[in-house]
């Protein structure tokens, strides 16, 4: 490993005050698959610092999703609430070397100063009053924040790795707060001292971070620290082109794995929303690691499609072990029929996956059709099923149940050739068999193939489920 590549640090940094959300997932994956590819390191920090909204069940979700989509982090997880009194050192620091000053504004004055520069057009709120004034004129009674005090001159570049250079002129841009007047850290400040201390090399998070990253690079050259290259990545937008929203699609990580979609499917999903290699469209995590870097990744905003995540997941299911897949299925079988399966369930289960498998885009859809291979009889009918079932329907069956009986080659092949010469001896279509017989098999219309079905099934349970609807 270069020295280069080996001192690659990535950092994912979400503020636990809700889920985990799909854009947080994509630039976590985005941060991971870079420190990987790389050989780097990926870091992960939880910015808790808004205690009030900050909760221990939102930073539960946030590691249970990340380990849920398999980005592991490197060393422990950094707190950034516990790390205050470095913070607040630091803006002493720069206090101490004339790099930052004392304000001692009213809340009164902020207010009025604030209008009166909006009333102007000006981006500049603040007008560095206290910036050059001596403390010993400050009004009793006022706690004062502690100021950076940034260049006024000139222009501040981010030669940004996705967005290309980005310059904002000095005079722009407040003297930003760095230390409240109860003394605790702002989040810039804290950001930046974290990232140093954390030798984040590279960060790499959503284009509404942008205009952060002017005052985070001022910060950098007041402390004289080297900055992080940056990487603003476009927001993801919902399929109509609107800004992401719950009926987009802008649902915790946890949702995505409880409607039944696959770990590997959502990376490979997210992977390619804002990036690309060529046409390629299902990209394991192994070439995803081989093939990422940030020249890749586009300018525009990725759209969410739900019915692409299908597709894609879809494909993942068809490729993914069926013993895997009982497994996942199992417990929303048994949440839906609110008993623990038993074992001849579970071997109808696993011997029918793998004609079950390619008919699902989801697991809860592969659960749905799974269902009445793990039910109990009589089996309930669908709508659908009980038409099949009526008028000359269990006279069929009750003459197909009799010479049934005797069949000794319980398999599919051997099945369809009975059932295919017992409909011409009765002068009937095959569907005229078929479609009953699988209404009696599995409570439903629709179905892998009836007799792959009646094969996984065995012939004792056929042979009582079209009892069960035919007539003696």
């Amino acid at each position: 490993m270069s020295a280069e590549t080996s001192s690659i640090v990535t950092r994912f940094a979400p503020s636990p005050t809700g889920f985990l959300h799909i854009g947080g997932a994509r630039t976590a994956l985005f941060n991971w698959l870079y420190a990987r590819h790389h050989g780097g390191r990926f870091r992960l920090r939880i910015e808790d610092t808004d205690r009030k909204r900050s909760t221990p069940e939102a930073i539960r979700a946030i590691l249970d999703g990340l380990e849920w989509l398999g980005l592991d982090w490197d060393g422990e997880v950094v707190y950034q609430s516990e790390r205050a009194g470095r913070h607040a050192e630091s803006a002493r620091a720069l206090l101490a070397e004339g790099r930052a000053y004392r304000c001692y504004c009213t809340p009164e004055e902020l207010a009025e100063m604030r209008a009166e520069a909006r009333a102007q057009g000006r981006a500049k709120l603040y007008d560095g009053r206290w910036r050059d004034r001596d403390p010993a004129e400050a009004p009793p009674g006022v706690q004062p924040v502690i100021r950076l005090k940034a260049p006024q001159e000139g222009e501040t570049v981010i030669d940004d790795l996705v967005q290309g250079p980005v310059t904002v002129a000095n005079a722009q841009l407040d003297d930003m707060v760095l230390l409240r007047a109860d003394g605790t850290p702002t989040y810039m400040l804290s950001v930046v001292v974290d990232d140093h201390d954390m030798e984040v090399s590279h960060v790499i998070r959503g284009d509404d971070h942008l205009t952060n990253a002017f005052r985070q690079g001022q910060l950098y050259q007041a402390l004289g620290w080297t900055p992080p290259a940056f990487a603003h990545i476009p927001l993801i937008h919902g399929a109509d082109g609107a800004k992401l929203s719950k009926r987009h699609g802008a649902l915790g990580v946890e949702a995505y794995r409880d409607l039944g979609y696959l770990p590997e499917a959502l990376r490979n999903y997210l992977l390619r929303l804002g990036w690309s290699h060529g046409d390629d469209e299902i990209i394991s995590t192994a070439q995803a690691v081989e093939w990422f870097d940030l020249d890749a990744v586009g300018r525009g905003a990725a759209r969410f499609d739900f019915t692409k995540l299908e597709s894609v997941n879809g494909h993942y299911m068809r490729e993914a072990e069926d013993a895997r897949l009982l497994d996942l299925v199992r417990p929303r079988l048994e949440a839906k029929t609110g008993r623990r399966l038993d074992d001849a369930a579970l071997d109808r289960l696993a011997r029918g996956m793998a004609g079950l498998k390619g008919r699902a885009k989801t697991l809860e859809e592969l659960a749905e059709n799974a269902a009445f291979y793990a039910a109990e009889r009589p089996l309930p009918l669908t709508p659908k099923a009980a038409k099949l079932l009526g008028d000359e329907a269990p006279v069929v069956l009750g003459r197909l149940l009799a010479r049934l009986q005797d069949q000794e080659d319980w398999n599919e092949a051997a099945l369809e050739a009975r059932v295919r010469d017992f409909a011409e001896a009765e002068g009937l279509k095959l569907g005229k068999v078929a479609q009953p017989l699988r209404a009696a098999l599995t409570g439903s219309n629709a179905s892998p193939g009836i007799f792959e079905v009646m094969g996984v099934l065995g012939r004792a349970e056929s042979l009582a489920r079209i009892g069960d609807r035919a007539a003696g």
